[in-house]
């Protein structure tokens, strides 16, 4: 697609939201972003630091969910494509409150979706002449194909089969915006992506969580056994996947972004440790003596990896960190957040 002038990116205070619109205002002039964000506990100001005073930015807060104010923001800006970042994404919450879940992934999707649609659309396949083109985005999850064995990866013809208050949430909103394809002819695209990690990931994730609480001392938990296993993606990685399927991908095509990363739990907590070891190290023993396991999630999936060939096939995308080159530069950015470390 042509360059979209005007963006509505939602949920762009997070952590990938931040990154992205951090990446693309640098590589995009001309483009103007316009930053839609509720400012739960996982938006923060300070991750727009860098961006808050550039000429193509501009920050509201509100809710996905509030059709009026939406609406209001399509027809003052004259809007003409939607990345949809906006979600609940901690699977704990999801197992503790799942109604959540349900009003902003879905009804917040759907509120993007159908105000999009009218005001591109004067009908099913006809788009007004002013906004021709115009494309909605909706950023999803690996973690709505399932869990996967000891082998295999999931492909954008796996079937979904989510297990998760969060990820059932996610698979809903995903079917809306196909729906919105097929039925309204509306220009869409789905990019499902594997385990982001990166500088300004909220507190309670993972990684986040084994640097944090290694640094003070306290024990860093690992559910279950620590042999689940994810596959890591860099968040400056997934960010460049996301412009590339945003203006090259063909519509209603669904495009999966992983990093080719896969290592679990236990890899994951014990090479921060080393690292740590080596960067801020402990007066007596190790950070790996830490490590302690808890009981584990409610209906925890034990494994995801990403087939990305087709982005990389079709698109020309290609992962350039490592997790090795990737979590080096993660916990040297949260050692200067947490204690003022320079690398």
């Amino acid at each position: 697609m042509k360059q979209s002038k005007i963006i509505l990116v939602t949920g762009g205070a997070g952590f990938i939201g931040s990154n992205f619109i951090a990446y693309y205002l640098t590589t995009n002039p001309g483009s103007k972003i316009i930053n839609l964000d509720l400012m739960t506990y996982a938006g923060d100001r300070r991750n727009l630091s860098g961006v808050e005073n550039h000429v193509g930015y501009q920050f509201i807060k509100g809710d996905i969910r509030d059709r009026k104010l939406v609406e209001e923001i399509f027809h003052e800006h004259k809007v003409n494509a939607v990345i949809n970042f906006a979600a609940e994404s901690h699977v704990d919450n999801s197992i503790k409150d799942p109604e959540i879940f349900i009003k902003t992934n879905v009804n917040g999707t759907f509120n993007l979706l159908d105000v999009a649609y009218k005001f591109w659309m004067t009908k099913p396949f006809h788009y007004k002449k002013e906004f021709e083109g115009c494309r909605f985005h909706q950023i999803s999850t690996d973690e709505v194909y399932g869990t996967l064995g000891e082998t295999g990866l999931f492909t954008e013809n796996t079937p979904y089969a989510p297990n998760s208050p969060y990820s059932a949430s996610k698979a809903a909103a995903d079917m809306l915006v196909r729906s919105y394809h097929h039925t309204y002819g509306l220009n869409t695209i789905i990019t499902n992506c594997s385990n982001n990690y990166g500088p300004r990931q909220h507190d309670e994730k993972l990684i986040p969580t084994i640097i944090r609480k290694a640094l003070q001392g306290e024990k860093i938990p690992i559910y279950g056994d620590g042999k689940n296993i994810r596959d890591w993606l860099f968040v400056k990685d997934h960010v460049k996947g996301v412009e590339l399927a945003f203006k090259n991908g063909k519509a209603g095509e669904v495009y999966n972004i992983g990093g080719r990363n896969e290592k679990n739990n236990n890899y994951i907590a014990n090479y921060i440790c080393e690292l740590l070891d080596r960067l801020k190290p402990k007066t007596e023993g190790s950070y790996k003596d830490q490590i302690s396991y808890v009981e584990d999630r409610a209906g925890h999936d034990r494994r995801y990896a990403i087939d990305a060939s087709k982005i990389e096939n079709e698109l020309g995308w290609k992962a350039e960190e490592n997790f090795e080159s990737g979590i080096i530069k993660t916990v040297e950015w949260y050692l200067e957040k947490y204690e003022g470390y320079k690398s």
